[in-house]
């Protein structure tokens, strides 16, 4: 009986942890965002100018750099050859708005230089989607067939999920470095304002740390629910 207790306690504890850690990581990127938003770069230039200006020296030409709605939607899209940057960026001339630019344009140089972390990534993507698609749908089916099947699959799906997060982490980190490196050797910030560039980019980068911080709880929570159920 207290090992029971003990363990659903233990399991509230560990979804309340990750939920607060996503939570928090979500809250640090906003504010970072808006605070270095209101700060103007000294080159004065866009999102929009700073993009293309990376692409064009990177040999990247064929790449176009569009406004998107939404806040913090920027991304680049491989497959259509698109860095799409929200209006905010892609307009504005904020520390944030050339920070998240470059970085989204250090995607695409990992590209062409074919880095290794990002092409696994992207080898990836299907496969996880696949058993994101199929494991949810196996976790609806096993429930008919027992709560121990059910938790084994919802693992499996978790860990899947997991795997992807960690291979992306280096993939965002390098570029951040390579699009901090980009602004830096262009001119489009000075060494003052590098630290600002820094805030924003590791704010974002820690969205994705609280991801793997969260799926690896989310494991351990399944892990001890499967336990309990074992010595019931």
């Amino acid at each position: 009986m207290y090992f029971y207790y003990y363990d659903s306690w233990l399991t509230i504890g560990l979804l309340i942890l990750g939920f607060v850690i996503c939570i928090f990581a979500q809250i640090k990127i906003s504010s970072t965002y808006a605070k270095y938003k209101k700060i103007r770069s000294s080159s004065e230039k866009t999102g929009e100018d700073v993009a293309v200006a990376i692409l064009n020296k990177n040999g990247l030409n064929d790449i176009t750099v569009n406004a998107i709605v939404g806040n913090l939607t920027d991304h680049y899209s491989p497959g259509r050859k698109e860095i799409n940057l929200s209006e905010d960026v892609y307009g504005g001339i904020s520390i944030a708005s050339l920070a998240i630019a470059a970085h989204e344009c250090g995607h695409a140089i990992q590209k062409k230089e074919k880095y290794a972390f990002y092409n696994m990534r992207t080898a990836l993507v299907p496969v996880v989607n696949a058993i994101n698609y199929l494991g949810y749908f196996g976790i609806l089916v096993s429930l008919f067939a027992g709560y121990f099947q059910y938790v084994k699959l919802a693992i499996f799906v978790v860990l899947a999920t997991l795997v992807f997060q960690l291979i992306t982490l280096p993939v965002e980190f390098d570029a951040s470095r390579r699009g901090k490196e980009q602004l830096l050797e262009m001119g489009y910030i000075t060494k003052e304002e590098e630290q600002g560039v820094s805030k924003v980019l590791s704010a974002a980068a820690f969205t994705y740390v609280a991801g793997v911080i969260s799926s690896i709880l989310q494991v351990l929570r399944l892990v001890l629910i499967l336990n309990s159920r074992r010595r019931d």
